[in-house]
């Protein structure tokens, strides 16, 4: 009897948070952003378009976008960010980037809790915002305001293991949360929309993306349309309860609840500013074992990497549950410790290149991929070095050397500066929108004028026409 009344405590408070969180989302729209807050929205902004654009060459992702231009109503109202820069409805161009913007595990993410507050919220808000004729600055708060709303569902309903893969449980939200405040609903409308786009996430197990099926690629463009519409659906008066988000995530997923998580610090704490950015083309919690690696790599003097007889990766659980040795698809060795470490030895980068079909292929990453072995790391420090990992090399005459990484690059705690962002946006999209990069630096550094901007003009300058890239 204790145990129900603790659950039904819990569900009563969450659902009250919940309706206070959307009161807040809503009221705070229209005031100004910090300038910090909205300085880290617009890096968050440009890296994920970059991350969209260069998504958008692969292939299935561009077979993809074909059947949706086919499909795709009479009105041209929404870019996207893809060679030409096509311009289809609302719906179909949030669908294409969404598509696009988790494919080369480029995106941004938030550190505290495992959530694509960016890729959730994007697709669906950049659309909308196009097609409503918003302002660069109301891009901007409409972004750090569904990122934040999106975020605290992640840390009021945390999972407690590695089940059901972020982007499946929490697109819908962030995309119903970013076009109802793009529409500016009130309070009452966002809660039915959000609630609703809440009944609808997926159970989207988190090996589909270790297994390397395609598909959990296409939640994001699936959650996208989805939080569309639960939109559209509650102006019709169509939405969700103030329970279910608690429903879906503790009925349902069986995860945790922590219902202050969705209101605590509402103004004056911002989960934008606990966002990570990447430069490796790969799960997040791969990322210290290959500043490791390269560490190691530049210290091997006159040692041969074809001399390695194992490499031992120590890590956290999140790394542990990267074992995949075989890798069948590119997603799947983005998500395989025995790739990242294989390829980065053999290459020299756990950039794009490292994660092709050919490295899939190629005989000599093969090889020492099955000489990686994982083990915990002992220890665990907190946040933010809970994601550490010790490489090391032992060869065959014997001789080991080791390399520590406690903490990656890019989260809060050693954030990469604006300048390096805006180079890893050139190198994904200069090739394709030359101006891009350029139009973006002005973006970040808040320049008065450029915020007043309509947001359809800025990307008119933005993804101009050029001559094609030739290939020598």
């Amino acid at each position: 009897m204790v145990n129900d009344e603790h659950l039904d405590l819990a569900r009563t408070q969450a659902a009250a948070n919940t309706r206070e969180l959307m009161r807040w989302a809503t009221e705070a729209i229209a005031k100004p952003l910090p300038k910090a807050v909205r300085r880290r929205a617009a890096t968050i902004l440009l890296d994920d378009i970059g991350a969209m654009v260069v998504g958008s060459l692969e292939p299935q992702v561009a077979r993809a976008r074909d059947g949706l231009a086919r499909t795709a109503s009479g009105t041209a109202e929404a870019t996207v960010f893809a060679r030409g820069a096509p311009r289809f409805d609302r719906y179909s161009a949030a669908s294409a980037n969404g598509m696009a913007i988790t494919w080369c595990e480029l995106d941004e993410g938030f550190r505290n809790a495992p959530c694509h507050g960016g890729a959730y919220t994007i697709p669906a808000l950049l659309a909308e915002a196009e097609a409503q004729g918003r302002s660069v600055e109301e891009v901007l708060s409409a972004l750090a305001l569904a990122y934040e709303v999106t975020t605290r569902f992640a840390l009021a309903f945390p999972f407690p293991v590695f089940n059901v893969h972020p982007h499946a449980a929490f697109a819908t939200i962030g995309a119903a949360a970013a076009t109802s405040l793009v529409r500016r609903y009130d309070a009452k409308t966002m809660l039915d929309a959000v609630t609703g786009a809440a009944s609808m996430g997926f159970a989207g197990p988190f090996d589909t993306a270790v297994e390397g099926s395609l598909v959990r690629n296409g939640w994001t463009s699936a959650g996208a349309w989805i939080g569309m519409r639960a939109a559209d659906w509650a102006e019709a008066g169509i939405g969700g309860a103030p329970t279910t988000p608690y429903d879906v995530f503790v009925g349902c997923f069986k995860t945790r609840a922590i219902p202050n998580a969705l209101v605590e610090g509402l103004g004056a704490s911002w989960s934008v500013v606990n966002g990570y950015h990447k430069i490796f083309a790969c799960c997040g919690y791969a990322h210290s074992a290959v500043e490791a690696m390269l560490d190691l790599l530049g210290r091997l003097q006159q040692r041969k990497v074809d001399e390695i007889a194992e490499i031992l990766v120590e890590t956290g659980p999140g790394g542990q549950a990267l074992r995949t040795v075989e890798p069948a698809t590119v997603l799947a060795a983005k998500f395989s410790i025995p790739h990242v470490m294989a390829a980065t030895a053999r290459l020299g980068t756990a950039g794009a290149r490292a994660f092709t079909f050919e490295t899939l292929q190629d005989e000599g990453i093969a090889k020492l991929r099955r000489r990686v072995r994982l083990a915990p790391y002992h220890d665990l420090p907190p946040f933010p070095k809970d994601r550490p990992a010790r490489v090391t090399l032992r060869f065959q005459d014997g001789g080991k050397m080791s390399a520590v990484c406690e903490s990656a690059r890019g989260g809060t705690d050693q954030p990469f500066d604006e300048s390096m962002l805006l180079s890893k946006l050139a190198e994904n999209t200069a090739s394709i929108f030359p101006a891009l990069p350029d139009t973006f630096a002005a973006v970040v550094r808040g320049e008065a004028a450029v915020l007043a901007r309509p947001w359809r003009e800025l990307l008119a300058d933005a993804l101009r026409e050029h001559a094609p890239c030739e290939i020598s």
